[in-house]
């Protein structure tokens, strides 16, 4: 199975994961992809794929020129990533304008010194009137454009088609997650795994005051998705690139057992300790070898061995088997249940499985015959799989509650942890299915 691996442990933005993924093309296909984007018909804009190193690791650094320009040149700004903050609009750049963001910023000025802000709608145009790309493409960017909007909404309390796009409604960020979206498309991974996201730490200054990191429409995209603030002081995951992760990713995680055949990099402008760049790998996932001790978990988890341990009774009530399966769950196994049987005599009975890991075995064997009126206890090896579940805390309208994520084989599912809905069903004595309504809104679940 084809499959690409995103490394996020610098963050992400728009710029540097369109030069890592075009990074991935063959070296003789490279200009000539240059020159097929350059013919898309973006307003203004011409793409230039530049050599760049960090940390003495050469990459790619693509840049946007609009109408002859990179984006924030001339301006006095050192932005490295993509923001999207108000700005006031009637301002010129002969004043003071302090921001402190760490990685390539998506601002957008307009070379007659006004800003220039964008509806979902003056996307749509752009994209469907201006730009010559395939359906599913022109589909893909829209997608991550309406992500946006949809955080842009619930930051600022307002209805999607009143949002206007500041710096990402600019021709730079619209020329990005064409670029992206263009590459994924004639790259055709069938797993798109991304790691857990470095977002940075600190504090970010916009016109609207300090704001922390992650920004407040960049922390909206990326609930239920994993990410962590480490080493680094400052912006490093935009909204552009939260929302590109989103739409692409099939899972995230460790980097699968794979067999790489490329490797990219893609470089912002600013300097770190780290290496400032995000780094993909394409290639080929590994299956596990018959009697291999090596495991797959690195793709999906938890692919292994597991021990299957079964009986039928037909001469315990109800109450002394719930006991049972009590004693069983406490000593760990993986999962009890019973199916109803009919046995000898047409007596009515059930059959009691349990799982257990191999080196359990011999302890569950035990509690069996301690605890049922068993006489004899059958045992399958099995292989299982399994997707990688994580339980991350995330904010409600009702305060933290629990998500787990599981994810892997090309699925992502989401899932409040039903203690906590119980919990507040309770205290606000209310009905659960109107805390999952609630919550389920809340979080998009």
């Amino acid at each position: 199975m084809k499959v690409l691996y995103i490394d996020c442990s610098m963050g992400a933005a728009g710029d540097m994961l369109s030069a890592a993924l075009f990074e991935l093309l063959p070296k003789e296909e490279r200009e000539a992809f240059v020159e097929k984007l350059n013919s898309r018909g973006i307003p203004g804009v011409k793409y230039v794929a530049e050599p760049a190193v960090k940390c003495g690791i050469t990459g790619t650094h693509m840049s946007v020129l609009v109408n002859g320009e990179e984006e924030g040149c001339g301006c006095g700004h050192e932005h490295s990533h993509e923001h999207e903050y108000h700005h006031d609009h009637e301002h010129s750049h002969d004043h003071e304008h302090h921001h402190d963001h760490e990685h390539e910023h998506e601002h957008s000025h307009e070379h007659g010194h006004s800003h220039h802000h964008s509806s979902m709608h003056d996307i749509e145009h752009i994209v469907g009137d201006h730009m010559k790309l395939p359906t599913s493409v022109a589909l893909d960017v829209l997608a991550v454009y309406q992500e946006i909007a949809e955080a842009e909404s619930h930051v600022h309390g307002q209805p999607v088609d009143q949002i206007h796009f500041h710096e990402v409604g600019s021709m730079d960020a619209v020329a990005d997650i064409t670029a992206v979206c263009l590459l994924m498309k004639k790259l055709a991974p069938d797993e798109v795994i991304v790691s857990p996201i470095h977002v940075g730490s600190g504090t970010v200054k916009c016109a609207h005051g300090i704001l922390p990191v992650p920004a407040p429409a960049t922390a909206r995209i990326l609930q239920g998705i994993p990410t962590y603030s480490a080493d680094i002081n400052g912006e490093l995951c935009t909204p552009t690139g939260a929302a590109l992760l989103k739409h692409f990713a099939t899972g995230f995680g460790k980097q699968p057992m794979m067999k790489t055949s490329a490797i990219g990099y893609g470089m912002g402008k600013k300097d770190f300790p780290r290496a400032n760049c995000v780094r993909v790998m394409l290639g080929e996932t590994v299956e596990e070898s018959v009697g291999s001790t090596a495991s797959a978990d690195a793709a999906f988890a938890s692919n292994g061995d597991i021990i299957e341990l079964s009986c039928n009774v037909d001469d315990m009530t109800g109450e002394a088997v719930g006991f049972a399966m009590e004693r069983l769950f406490e000593a760990g196994a993986n999962e009890v249940f019973t199916v109803p049987c009919g046995m000898k005599k047409s007596r009515p009975g059930i059959l009691l499985r349990v799982l257990c890991k191999p080196e359990d075995k011999e302890k569950f064997v035990k509690l069996l015959f301690e605890h049922t009126t068993t006489i004899g206890i059958r045992e399958t090896k099995m292989q299982r799989y399994m997707l990688d579940r994580q339980i991350y805390k995330v904010d409600t309208s009702f305060g933290p509650v629990r998500v787990k994520v599981s994810s892997g084989y090309g699925v992502t599912r989401k899932k409040v942890e039903y203690e906590d809905l119980a919990k507040i069903a309770k205290e606000k004595g209310i009905s659960l299915s109107e805390v999952e309504k609630i919550i389920h809104k809340d979080l998009d679940v």
